[in-house]
């Protein structure tokens, strides 16, 4: 990879039902590209993939939120998958995990429904962003301007739409994870 991640931390928050791939690829990608990555559950143990129409493997929690704070780390990613997301958004403390990132203006990935997490932090307004198309109105609701495209960039905030775009969204990721904090949004 082009960009150099070395000495960067990024966190993964997740719960059972991500959508593995959503995970497991853009994971593999930050760290061929140096990042150290940490899964991040609501619970200690392992969490369990779904892969497209069924469970998948399960992974290891490296910290749960009750134990982290965004200072420790320099980006987060929020893969998709229909219930992890819905499950992080109805959280406090993962709510108040992903606000801290988006005010200090750290990169912020989210690919598929990870963006329903964004929406709880009340941060999207004037954003541009793209999600699963379900999330169409919810993220206008939430005043944001989505698109339908593979992959977008609006200051630091990278989303995806689909497990398609995952080759597009890596590279984006590794490329705003690499520059670093942006203008607080």
């Amino acid at each position: 990879m082009a960009n150099n991640l070395q000495g960067k931390k990024i966190a993964i928050v997740v719960t059972d039902g991500f959508e593995q791939v959503e995970l497991t690829e853009p994971k593999k990608a930050l760290e061929e590209a140096g990042a150290e990555t940490h899964i991040i559950a609501l619970k200690d143990g392992e969490v369990k993939g779904w892969n497209h129409t069924d469970w998948g493997d399960k992974f290891k929690v490296d910290r749960t939120i009750d134990s982290v704070k965004a200072d420790d780390y320099n980006g987060l990613l929020l893969p998709g998958g229909v219930m992890s997301p819905d499950k992080l958004r109805a959280n406090e403390k993962v709510v108040g995990f992903v606000s801290q990132f988006m005010e200090s203006g750290k990169p912020v990935a989210a690919i598929c429904h990870g963006p329903w997490t964004l929406i709880e932090t009340g941060k999207l307004k004037g954003k541009k962003v793209t999600s699963y198309h379900t999330l169409k109105t919810d993220l206008k609701n939430a005043g944001a301007e989505w698109v339908d495209e593979e992959v977008v960039v609006d200051n630091g905030l990278v989303t995806s739409r689909k497990p398609d775009d995952i080759p597009a969204f890596n590279k984006k990721i590794v490329e705003e994870f690499a520059e670093g904090r942006h203008e607080a949004r």
